[in-house]
C-alpha cells in the first residue's frame, strides 16, 4: 500500500475514535464505537467464524511457540484487526470497515514485526470456507470444515507457512460472553487452544522446519476497552500433556489492575471459569524499553494452586507499529509449568 493510501487510513482511523486518559508513560488506546454485544445471544457458528460488522472492533488471533530440526525456537504472531471507522460523510469508495494485519517473529532476543492496511476487496473474510486474507497474508480452512486452517505471511526476510490442526473449541467468560468491567463493557471470546502445527519459518533469510503448539483466539466487542480503563496484560499458557490456562487483567487510568478474568482447560477441552474476585496478579520485575516501563515478570495467585510465576522469554517484544504494545513468548513455573504468548497493551 502507498504511503498516502496508509496516511488517509490513519486519518479514518482518527475521525472515529475517542482517545482514552494518558499517562505521563503510557501510549492512548482508542476507543472505536459500535453495537455493544448481547449477553443474551450466545455463540452461533459457523456464523462466528466471519466479521460482525455492527461491532466497534474485532480479531482473527494467533500466537505460537515452535521448535525447529535444529533445536532452536521461535514465536509467532499472525492477527486479523477489523475496525469501525465511519466517515463524517458518504462515500462509495468506503464501506465504514478498517481492515488491518500484523505478523510478527521471535528467536532468542530478536524480534521482528510488520503491518498492513486495507479497505474491503484488498482484504477479505468468509465464513464457509473460512478464509481471512490481506494481500498475500492469510488464514484460511482447508477443508470443509473449520479446522484443519494454514497460515501464511511473509514480509522482506521473514515468513511463515504452518498448518494448524486439532484442538477443541473452548469459551470464555459465560458462554462466551466475557465481561471486561463492572460497567458492563463485555466481548464474545473463544479460542481453540492446542492448536498442532507444522510447517516452515524464515527468519532473517534463513528457512526452518518447525513444529509446536498454537492458540487461536477470537474476539469481538463494541470498542476495546471501557472509556475509564487504559490497557492490559493478557496471558495465554499450555503445559506439555495439553493442559492451558487464560488469564487477562485489564489497568485503570492509573495503570493499576482493574478487572480480571480466566479461563482453566483441560486437555479434551473442558472449561472452569475464574471469576475476578479469584485472580491476583503481581508485576515483581520490570524492563524499560524506549523509555517505557513494561512488566517482565508476574506472580498470579489463583484458588487451590501455589503460586505461578510467569517471565517473559524475548525481553524487547515490542510491536513498532501504528499502535505500539509489547507482545511476546513467556514461560511459566509453579502453580502452572508451561510456555505461551503475553500481550501487554496500553503502557
Amino acid at each position: 500500500m502507498t504511503k498516502c493510501a496508509l496516511l488517509l487510513l490513519s486519518i479514518l482511523l482518527l475521525l472515529s475514535c475517542e482517545p482514552l486518559p494518558k499517562t505521563n508513560n503510557s501510549q492512548t488506546l482508542q476507543i472505536v464505537s459500535g453495537v455493544p454485544v448481547d449477553r443474551n445471544r450466545g455463540v452461533i457458528f459457523p456464523q462466528d467464524h466471519g466479521p460482525h460488522l455492527d461491532q466497534g472492533i474485532e480479531w482473527w488471533y494467533i500466537t505460537a511457540n515452535l521448535t525447529a530440526e535444529t533445536g532452536e525456537r521461535f514465536g509467532a504472531q499472525w492477527t486479523m484487526f477489523r475496525t469501525l471507522v465511519p466517515l463524517p460523510f458518504e462515500s462509495t469508495w468506503w464501506d465504514n470497515q478498517l481492515y488491518f494485519a500484523h505478523f510478527a517473529l521471535q528467536h532468542e532476543q530478536s524480534h521482528v514485526a510488520f503491518e498492513r492496511f486495507a479497505r474491503a476487496g484488498q482484504a477479505s473474510i468468509t465464513i464457509s470456507p473460512f478464509i481471512a486474507q490481506l494481500d498475500d497474508w492469510s488464514l484460511e480452512s482447508t477443508q470443509k470444515d473449520f479446522l484443519p486452517l494454514q497460515m501464511k505471511a511473509s514480509q522482506d526476510d521473514y515468513a511463515i507457512d504452518v498448518s494448524l490442526s486439532h484442538s477443541p473449541l473452548i469459551l470464555h467468560g459465560e458462554n462466551g460472553y466475557s465481561q471486561k468491567t463492572d460497567k458492563g463493557h463485555a466481548s464474545y471470546y473463544f479460542s481453540y487452544p492446542f492448536l498442532e502445527t507444522n510447517g516452515t519459518v524464515l527468519f532473517n533469510g534463513k528457512k526452518y522446519s518447525v513444529s509446536g503448539n498454537a492458540w487461536y483466539d477470537r474476539e469481538w466487542s463494541a470498542s476495546l476497552l471501557d472509556k475509564s480503563q487504559l490497557g492490559w496484560d493478557w496471558f495465554n499458557l499450555v503445559t506439555e500433556d495439553k493442559q492451558g490456562l487464560m488469564l487477562f487483567c485489564i489497568r485503570d487510568a492509573e495503570q493499576n489492575y482493574d478487572y480480571c478474568s480466566g479461563t482453566r482447560v483441560t486437555k479434551n477441552g473442558h472449561t472452569t471459569h475464574i471469576p475476578r474476585e479469584y485472580i491476583k496478579l503481581h508485576a515483581m520485575e520490570h524492563v524499560f524499553i524506549d523509555g517505557t516501563k513494561y512488566p517482565s515478570q508476574w506472580k498470579i495467585e489463583l484458588p487451590d494452586s501455589e503460586p505461578i510465576l510467569i517471565k517473559t522469554i524475548t525481553k524487547d517484544s515490542i510491536n513498532k507499529l501504528s499502535i505500539k504494545y509489547w507482545e511476546g513468548r513467556v514461560i511459566s513455573t509453579g502453580g502452572f509449568n508451561g510456555i505461551g504468548y503475553a500481550e501487554l497493551a496500553g503502557y
